[in-house]
């Protein structure tokens, strides 16, 4: 069966578990060669001091779901704060594909701090960010040089918020701009030579941490909403991240993809667009994350978002810059 993305290559930056991994099987699913990139390896741990180091899941198991998906996957331990690494690896892709069609950057950096501006020391903060955005624009300059010389791909960057509020704490609400921006940028600079560059928001993801958390499993999950904060949070709501993984593999296969440049786009609304349902046919009950999220407003949320009232605003590049796919 002809799939939509057979002969498709794609690089996901930080495939090893969660939204990277969720979107590293869907695009295999599409039938893409997939380069699944990560610090996790069963030859190498990661050793750093990553929130999620550690933990049992590994690069090579993500490829191993790429390829029982119906794509190729094939695993490569990439520290993208190693500027030599992340060079070595799109050498790797240019040499045995010479082409990159989807970039999907799903890294994350140091845990996050919720401490406000003047408790949080600006050393700290500069680290925070730095660790988080460097190697998102690092990776993206390789990619891009692969891209341009077909005309073409889809640089996809996985954010909170759909928009520019506020994010709860001055780093993180800092870094999440940036990467924003980022996209932005990179949608301005790229789309005159035919690369598209979007933001993707997914909703409230079973990752595997949080499912293990709540001590629950993909197939008892709702066991959780016994659970008073995971039933305030949403998570009667909640998807796999293999909706955002469809998400991408849409927006990879869509024929006008141009027309979306530097725009930032929720799972709800590509799923809605393009019609695509979660991979067990269903779609999260929005209705659930709605009222949650209202309740958050008044309550914990109410302050920053009278803060950030002026602040919603949606990106969307001018026709001017949006380019034919």
């Amino acid at each position: 069966m002809l799939k939509a993305l057979n002969e498709r290559v794609a690089v996901v930056a930080g495939a090893t578990r969660g939204a990277g991994r969720g979107i590293a099987r869907m695009l295999g699913e599409a039938g893409a060669t997939v380069y699944c990139t990560g610090r996790s390896s069963r030859a190498r741990p990661n050793l750093s001091t990553h929130v999620n180091a550690g933990r049992p899941e590994t690069i090579e198991e993500t490829a191993e779901m790429v390829t029982a998906a119906g794509g190729t996957g094939i695993s490569v331990r990439v520290d993208h704060t190693d500027d030599d690494e992340v060079a070595a690896l799109f050498e790797r892709v240019r040499r045995e594909k010479n082409r990159l069609d989807v970039l999907a950057i799903v890294m994350t950096g140091q845990p996050a701090s919720w401490k406000t501006f003047l408790d949080e020391s600006p050393t700290t903060g500069r680290h925070f960010v730095e660790s988080w955005i460097w190697p998102h624009i690092v990776t993206a300059w390789h990619a891009a040089k692969l891209m341009v010389q077909h005309r073409s791909g889809l640089i996809v960057e996985l954010v909170e918020q759909d928009n520019v509020g506020y994010h709860g704490a001055f780093y993180f609400d800092m870094m999440e701009t940036l990467l924003k921006r980022l996209v932005f940028a990179l949608a301005n600079d790229l789309g005159k030579q035919g690369v598209t560059a979007v933001a993707v928001g997914p909703g409230f993801m079973r990752t595997e941490a949080i499912l293990e958390g709540f001590g629950v499993t993909e197939t008892n999950w709702r066991d959780a909403l016994k659970n008073p904060q995971a039933a305030a949070g949403g998570w009667g709501g909640s998807e796999t991240p293999c909706f955002v993984g469809r998400a991408v593999a849409a927006l990879a296969a869509d024929p006008n993809l141009g027309r979306k440049n530097g725009g930032i786009f929720t799972t709800r609304s590509l799923s809605e667009e393009y019609g695509f349902t979660d991979v067990d046919g269903t779609r999260p009950e929005y209705a659930v994350v709605d009222a949650a999220f209202e309740e958050a407003k008044r309550t914990y949320l109410a302050p920053m978002v009278e803060a950030a009232r002026f602040a919603r605003v949606d990106w969307k590049l001018t026709p001017k810059t949006e380019h034919a796919s």
